[in-house]
């Protein structure tokens, strides 16, 4: 008869345990169950750890596994044991297990819900943050499994492992009893262990995106023995740029005496250089890649930047194809940009790495951009050259990622890089499309909060080659939510430098109130047209005439800026001609003089045709060489002039072309500003001692057995939505003018007579409902009136509703959306709003802060006010009604949509009048388990 301990696999084999992590110093691992083939690998891992970590974990000496301890470490039923290894190119550098163990402190089974956990990491990997990811991945497995506890055995003098316990954030236990510490930690997760568990992924991913950033070495592979060809292009652009590190050039063709190309030592395969490679950039065709990133991976490669094209974006081949050099590349710790990327630019001095496509490196400055194409990758670096350079300014780019098909790293990636990065204050991204809305969404939250990010949001077709999780969610609710997370939302790749331009330069506005002054009357009332259309508070334009000097400017200015009533001032100038009229040098340093006096708020410049101000104003500010300058770089290398930094705190002045753009990018700064005051105090989800969460879980519970995604009835509804105190007003079916009048006496007059068809419901203005019916007189003349216009009652369905107190008719929903979460909604009823799409957003659990701001974001919210000397509704109960309808969805995230619809607020109180209710079983949250790269 066999043992427990006999039996192998009673479940399938997990595969969905399998998982892709990136480490504490930025390499990647793979973790995956451990099985019965995996015996040989298990005894080679255990042969290179060291007989101190053997001994803390068997607390005595165990030189070597015998084969009983390799059938037991291999053989798992995945249920009460389970053994997980971390493995890089395929062989194991860390293993964990549980073992299901009762009362008694005996292996057991369900319902037993504590496991005893051990880890074993080799020595060359501790300290990578390997434990603190296996014990995320073994805790989730645990959780899946039943196991809501695990207990732990350590010697005192293995402080590395009791330290993962110990800051994993759980709720746990510490003992001491026979020489071992014991710890017993329960599994279920904590604020405090998921806002661990997110710091580590900041920190590893950051670390994996500076990694290829600023890599100590690079190899070009691909470089073409004659001039030209894209691997000839990028070894040229990295040597022209500078860079610091080491560079070698590689092409498995070239002929074996060549040492050099273009000055750079020249090898036929990666593994013939020397000393390390940390970054290797891959311009060979799609079919030689795989060979080249085998010889990367062994030689211990840290990072790929893929330009090869003919991957997901040429069809299901390619896609294939591409899925498979990401498996290939994270084999070996690796991490990809691309493929089809246009590349990386990093022109920190100590850097000067442009491993792209771009023939010129841009200049240095504060200013992180992303983007997926490479076509979109030029345009902003372009314009950004045109722009920063010889019109506005010396503003430039810190750091450029174009990520092509982003197989691998992405924008969620990079914006974790650039949250903590001391080199950039301001982020622009050109988004073609988001793979994580929800990942998304809160690293966006947390950057804004720190810099600002500035994002061109695709239009919501993810373009081929791109792996984007569906959503069922509209592209302008999405971009409602990206606002709530303080990303800065423009259209056109002009309004992103534009904005980018103005928060690199100048301090953010306290307010709206725009001061306008210059030498044009006409240009200052354009100005002002549209600060009113943007929605600032502009002060009448200060006239200075044509005549006006730079001392008249200087003045004026510094007059606007000492001016308590003005948040920002925007200057506006002509060409003006004429003895005594300013030099373009001249106006330039007066208006940065008196600026620098009062560094506190943003000043503009419109300019007409007025290039040379421009230029004046960026030499201003400027210490760079003249244009024909070089400055000396490593090794007798000629370092571009552009490549000199201004000061440190120097304020650059922007100039636009046109008063629209100014007042645009002003306007989203001053939209940015007021979200970080907000965001200092986000405010709380408030408690409501009339909320009965377990009661509803029941009836959820019961209500799902009858199958999966179901809309309950009315009645199942009002029950459900009364347990967290959202009244339902009471209406009866009325099948007959008899029953009509049954119900009408039921709730008392006077009552609404309602079709609720579902082409009639919610369309009062087709004529589908009756109201205030009086007294049975009129209901039955109503009845009759709905029957000959609509038809019979059994396809009208009417019922008989108490009539609720007048008001304004809005409507709540709520509904989760499998990518982004769940989302909750406010808008006024009717066509008018629906064709409009004034409908506002915020994302659940919402705050009372937040429920304030939802009901006053919409356009049509004047009407809840007294708009036109109506009477105000009692918005105080809307914003209520919507805090708990937010709860309702965050407690139980079964209730996978909810409308109530109309909900009219009155001048006291609110009254839903219609309501249904959608439950199935919700989608998976990647966000709450452990972490992991999207699956490949």
């Amino acid at each position: 008869m066999q043992t427990s301990a006999d039996r192998q696999d009673r479940h399938q084999y997990p595969a969905h345990w399998e998982a892709d992590v990136v480490l504490r110093d930025g390499g990647t691992a793979r973790i995956r169950p451990i099985t019965v083939d995996d015996a040989d690998r298990l005894v080679s891992f255990y042969e290179q750890v060291s007989d101190e970590s053997k001994y803390y974990r068997f607390f005595a000496p165990y030189p070597r596994l015998s084969a009983k301890d390799v059938h037991r470490f291999t053989h798992h039923d995945f249920v009460d044991r389970v053994g997980l290894a971390a493995t890089i190119g395929g062989e194991f550098i860390a293993t964990v297990r549980y073992d299901r163990i009762g009362a008694d402190g005996m292996p057991a089974s369900a319902p037993a819900d504590e496991a005893e956990v051990a880890f074993l990491v080799q020595d060359a990997h501790q300290g990578r943050g390997v434990a603190s990811a296996l014990l995320e991945h073994i805790a989730a497995v645990a959780r899946e499994r039943d196991i809501r506890r695990f207990a732990a055995e350590v010697l005192p003098a293995n402080t590395k492992m009791i330290k993962v316990f110990t800051d994993a954030g759980y709720t746990q236990k510490r003992s001491f009893e026979d020489g071992v510490v014991r710890l017993e930690f329960d599994l279920e997760p904590t604020d405090r262990s998921l806002a661990v568990q997110r710091a580590r992924e900041q920190r590893a991913e950051a670390r994996s995106v500076r990694r290829l950033l600023a890599p100590g070495s690079v190899a070009v592979v691909g470089v073409g023995r004659a001039p030209g060809g894209v691997g000839r292009s990028i070894l040229g652009n990295i040597r022209e740029a500078g860079y610091t590190g080491g560079l070698y050039a590689v092409n498995k063709v070239f002929p074996e005496d060549l040492k050099e190309v273009d000055g750079v030592p020249a090898h036929r395969s990666v593994r013939d250089i020397g000393g390390p490679v940390d970054l290797a950039v891959v311009a060979v065709p799609a079919e030689q890649v795989p060979a080249v990133v085998a010889e990367c991976g062994e030689h211990g490669v840290q990072g790929l930047v893929v330009l090869s094209a003919g991957y997901a974006e040429s069809g299901p081949e390619g896609r294939e194809r591409q899925r498979a050099l990401v498996r290939a590349a994270r084999a070996y710790g690796m991490r990809i940009i691309g493929p089809n990327a246009f590349g990386i630019i990093n022109t920190a001095p100590d850097v000067r790495l442009n491993a792209s496509l771009a023939p010129e490196m841009p200049r240095p400055g504060r200013i992180g951009m992303f983007a997926q194409s490479g076509a979109i990758g030029i345009a902003l670096l372009s314009r950004l050259h045109r722009r920063g350079g010889g019109v506005t300014g010396v503003t430039g780019v810190s750091t450029f990622v174009s990520a092509g098909n982003r197989a691998d790293v992405s924008g969620n990636d990079v914006l974790q890089y650039w949250y903590d990065d001391p080199e950039t204050d301001v982020v622009l991204m050109y988004l073609e499309s988001i793979g994580n809305p929800r990942k998304f969404t809160r690293l966006a939250r947390r950057t804004a909060a720190a810099k600002p990010l500035v994002v061109v949001q695709g239009t919501g077709t993810a373009p081929q080659g791109h792996a984007v999780r569906a959503t069922r969610l509209p592209y302008a609710t999405v971009s409602a939510l990206l606002r709530q997370a303080g990303v800065i939302r423009v259209d056109t790749i002009t309004e992103l430098v534009d904005a980018g331009l103005l928060l690199a330069r100048q301090p953010l506005p306290a307010g709206p109130r725009v001061a306008i002054l210059g030498n044009s009357e006409s240009l200052g009332v354009l100005t002002y047209d549209r600060c009113l259309a943007e929605g600032l508070r502009p002060a009448r334009p200060v006239d200075l005439t044509t005549g006006a000097t730079a001392e008249d400017f200087h003045r004026a200015l510094a007059a606007a800026l000492a001016d308590g009533t003005n948040d920002a001032v925007v200057v506006t100038a002509i060409p003006a001609i004429g003895e005594g009229s300013p030099g373009d040098a001249e106006l330039a340093e007066a208006l940065r003089s008196a600026a620098a006096a009062v560094p506190g708020k943003p000043v503009l410049v419109v300019h007409v045709e007025l290039g040379g101000l421009a230029e004046a104003l960026s030499a201003a500010a400027s210490t760079a060489p003249g244009a024909g300058d070089r400055a000396p770089g490593p090794a007798g290398a000629a370092v571009p002039a552009a490549l000199t930094t201004p000061p440190e705190g120097t304020h650059l002045i922007p100039a636009y072309p046109a008063a629209e753009r100014a007042v645009r990018a002003l306007a989203e700064a001053v939209k940015y500003a007021g979200w970080r005051r907000e965001a200092t105090d986000p405010g709380k989800v408030p408690e409501y001692d009339d909320v009965d969460e377990k009661g509803a879980a029941r009836l959820i519970g019961e209500l799902l057995t009858r199958g999966q995604g179901l809309t309950i009835s009315d009645a199942e509804t009002c029950e459900l939505l009364g347990k967290y105190g959202i009244p339902v007003r009471r209406a009866l079916p009325a099948p007959t003018p008899e029953a009509a009048v049954e119900a009408a006496r039921a709730l008392g007059y006077p009552v609404a007579l309602k079709a609720t068809a579902p082409h009639l419901r919610h369309r009062a203005d087709l004529g589908g409902v009756r109201l205030d019916l009086a007294d049975e007189e009129q209901l039955l003349r109503a009845y009759t009136e709905l029957t000959e216009l609509f038809g019979q009652p059994e396809e009208l369905r009417p019922v008989v509703q108490g009539m609720a107190p007048r008001g304004v008719d809005t409507v709540v929903r709520a509904v989760i959306d499998p990518a982004a979460g769940a989302v909750l909604s406010f808008g006024l009823a009717g066509a008018a709003s629906q064709l409009l799409g004034d409908m506002a957003h915020r994302l659940v659990p919402v705050t009372d802060r937040e429920a304030t701001s939802l009901v006053r974001s919409i356009r049509t919210a004047p009407l809840l006010f007294g708009w036109r000397g109506s009477t105000p509704v009692d918005t105080p109960a809307l914003e209520e009604l919507l805090l708990r309808v937010s709860r309702l969805v965050d407690d139980h995230p079964e209730v996978v949509a909810v409308t109530l619809e109309p909900v009219v607020v009155a001048p006291h109180g609110v009254s839903v009048l219609g309501a249904t209710v959608r439950l199935a079983p919700p989608p998976a949250r990647d966000d709450l388990g452990p972490r992991t790269l999207p699956a490949y």
